[in-house]
């Protein structure tokens, strides 16, 4: 039976790599005719057998596959532990819920604020609302998107706990810096780190500067799970508390595979709660209001083969970014440019312009023009979030003026320069720009 089963196996993975090699031969960029994708997922043969080898072993919950890839990342990023959930979003809800614990000794309560930039990814705030918290608004710095530091400083007052940041399009912000003020004022840093695997900031990786950071898997993001995200957290108490609210908020930590009666604490039966009764399995314990936010194991075996590309994925990245960045140079009359700050090393998500006020074109022009010709664009996500229909009765406060957030609300968008963009489509795009800013800056 086992030697069948092998060859079964062995034939189904052979007819995967038949069908890759097809796929591949079959590949052809056609200006004009084939679209151009800001992003996307980049895969071949070898995460798809992981991922069906995965799935015919018949073990579909989080489990040693999930095991070794939440090593495998937090090893990558320097954080001591990392835990997978079903989303980036997931991840982020996890974060902020986690940071409410009771079990926590210097636990946030409801009406705490959180600071946070103005320019956010709804799934960025929501958690602060959903765990009602008070988000606390600041400006970001046109050219980097990030938030303004010294706002930040500004913005911390007695109710101030946390403070929650993205590194935005993957454009690191001094994360040094900040978790020094976090260490100074008594606050969490949590590192919204969804756009920016492989980023560093003084050496360091991103995601590995705060007390908690957040990673998404999603298709258009670095590396893709299909779906997916983590939390990497820097103390046992927090990822304790994280796999519970994951977890249906179940007090027990012991996992898949634990061989021991007694459980991991030593003490399945032993325990006395308060309406319980004594010896209540621990499994079966209940210590917050948690969810169910667990991944498929399949997916993990994927993330790992991902996880080898990926050295490859930010060469392609960092490269296409280059080639924008080069083009654009000679327009910088009628764009502000990206910049990273010093000691930053960004891994870019995409390639964010902002239109001076003093162009003869619209963004709208633009986006249009390049649409049509079957080149995907992308606003820089919300925007300012208040302006949007959802968040115009939130609680919040603001901390000094949105300026440069109303700015990205009304002229910023971004390219891609994911691996998937070939040479030959940089220079479509690149022709496509000059046929649009050759028609509109004519005098």
């Amino acid at each position: 039976m086992e030697a069948e089963e092998a060859q079964i196996r062995q034939s189904i993975h052979e007819q995967i790599n038949r069908f890759f090699a097809l796929k591949k031969s079959q590949e052809k960029f056609v200006p004009g005719q084939s679209r151009v994708q800001y992003s996307g997922s980049i895969f071949d043969e070898q995460e798809a057998w992981a991922f069906v080898d995965s799935f015919l072993d018949g073990w579909f919950a989080a489990g040693k596959k999930s095991d070794l890839f939440e090593k495998q990342l937090a090893e990558f990023i320097g954080m001591p532990f990392g835990m997978v959930a079903n989303s980036g979003s997931s991840a982020n809800l996890l974060a902020i819920s986690a940071l409410r614990s009771r079990y926590l000794p210097n636990h946030l309560n409801e009406g705490d604020e959180v600071i946070i930039p103005a320019t956010s990814f709804p799934t960025t705030v929501n958690p602060i609302l959903q765990n009602n918290l008070v988000p606390v608004f600041v400006d970001c710095d046109l050219g980097t998107y990030n938030a303004n530091i010294k706002s930040v400083l500004e913005a911390i007052s007695p109710k101030t706990k946390a403070i929650f940041m993205a590194h935005t399009l993957g454009n690191p912000y001094n994360a040094k810096l900040l978790r020094e003020i976090a260490d100074e004022a008594g606050l969490f840093l949590i590192e919204d780190n969804c756009d920016a695997l492989g980023s560093k900031f003084a050496g360091r990786t991103c995601g590995s500067f705060g007390h908690l950071s957040t990673c998404s898997f999603y298709p258009a993001h670095h590396i893709t799970l299909g779906e997916g995200g983590a939390v990497l957290s820097s103390s046992f108490e927090l990822d304790k508390v994280l796999r519970s609210l994951r977890d249906w908020g179940r007090a027990c930590y012991c996992k898949h595979d634990e061989k021991d009666p007694k459980g991991a604490c030593k003490n399945r039966f032993g325990f006395k709660f308060k309406n319980l009764p004594e010896g209540y399995d621990h499994k079966y314990v209940y210590t917050h209001i948690g969810y169910n936010l667990k991944p498929l194991e399949f997916q993990s075996a994927f993330g790992s083969e991902q996880l080898k590309r990926f050295p490859s994925f930010m060469a392609a990245r960092q490269k296409n970014f280059e080639a924008l960045q080069s083009f654009f140079k000679q327009y910088e009359d009628l764009f502000i440019l990206p910049y990273a700050i010093p000691q930053a090393q960004p891994c870019w998500f995409a390639y964010p312009l902002t239109i001076k006020e003093n162009a003869q074109f619209k963004r709208l022009d633009l986006i249009r023009y390049l649409e049509d010709h079957l080149i995907q664009t992308r606003l820089l996500f919300s925007g300012n979030v208040l302006r949007q229909p959802a968040y115009e009765s939130i609680p919040h406060r603001v901390a000094g003026q949105l300026t440069n957030s109303d700015v990205v609300t009304e002229r910023t968008f971004f390219l891609g320069v994911y691996p998937g963009i070939t040479d030959e489509k940089m220079k479509y795009i690149q022709e496509m720009l000059t046929n649009f800013l050759q028609q509109h800056t004519k005098q």
